[in-house]
């Protein structure tokens, strides 16, 4: 019996559809192994024979050190394009956002949408990037577990304002300027490669004010174990707490604006 060409149609795409998974769940699993590797044992081997290197990092091997860092930059990368590009293709280029505003969705429905996306994606990116730093002994630990939501909360913390800015845009001309001065400074200087305390006392504070700071300081402290108190813990979880809510509130602001005006 000959097979309908419908059905044909199907089964190539999900062949398709499951190389395609096995492709970007390889990727995502060899990429940050091989960061891992280089970042944390290359680098870290020469940090580690220095003297005293141990003690600039708070008595943390670099890998140890490191790898909390990577863990929360990948989520903030993630929810910065995720936030920037497709937010604009909803408003302007396909317009998908026009075609919710015409159904009873409210703009704060949008909003939080939108921010259920980032818990999402941010999750799978924080999630692998977690099994990869499992299968280190240095840095397997249990605090790995708590370790995923508090990336996926920093992504939201970026994801939900940038968000709130590309909603308001007719033209991408800002979201390249975003990434190279604001996402690669602050992967490069907001304290996952090496202590925040090391820069200079005006790009110090400006660190300390990113939640990028905060999301690797606490999974820093989950990860290795290093014993933070309650409330500064706390302290950080309201920070990144607090511009992921603005970012939505500005975001369903501005949505309602823009389409239901």
């Amino acid at each position: 019996m000959t097979t309908p060409p419908s059905v044909r149609i199907v089964e190539r795409n999900i062949l398709m559809f499951r190389r395609m998974w096995w492709s970007s769940l390889v990727n995502s699993l060899l990429q940050p192994m091989l960061y891992l590797l280089a970042m944390g044992l290359g680098v870290g081997a020469l940090i580690n024979s220095n003297e005293g290197s141990t003690d600039a990092l708070g008595g943390l091997s670099y890998i140890v050190f490191v790898a909390p860092g990577f863990l929360v930059t990948t989520t903030m990368m993630v929810a910065s394009v995720e936030s920037l590009w497709p937010v604009l293709e909803g408003v302007v280029w396909g317009r998908q956002y026009e075609a919710m505003a015409a159904t009873p969705l409210r703009a704060g429905d949008i909003a939080v949408a939108h921010a259920l996306w980032m818990i999402v994606r941010t999750g799978v990116a924080a999630a692998t990037v977690a099994l990869a730093m499992a299968l280190f002994p240095s840095i397997r630990s249990w605090g790995l577990i708590p370790a995923v939501p508090v990336a996926i909360l920093a992504g939201v913390a970026f994801g939900m304002p940038f968000a709130a800015w590309a909603i308001t845009r007719t033209r991408d001309i800002s979201f390249p300027v975003i990434q190279r001065f604001v996402i690669v400074p602050l992967f490069l200087f907001g304290g996952a490669f090496f202590p925040v305390s090391q820069l200079p006392a005006a790009l110090r504070l400006i660190a300390y004010f990113t939640p990028l700071w905060h999301g690797v300081e606490l999974c820093r402290s989950l990860v290795s174990g290093t014993p933070m108190s309650g409330l500064a813990a706390l302290g950080h979880v309201t920070y990144l707490l607090a511009w992921g809510l603005i970012g939505g509130v500005l975001m369903a602001r501005y949505a309602k604006r823009r389409l239901f005006a």
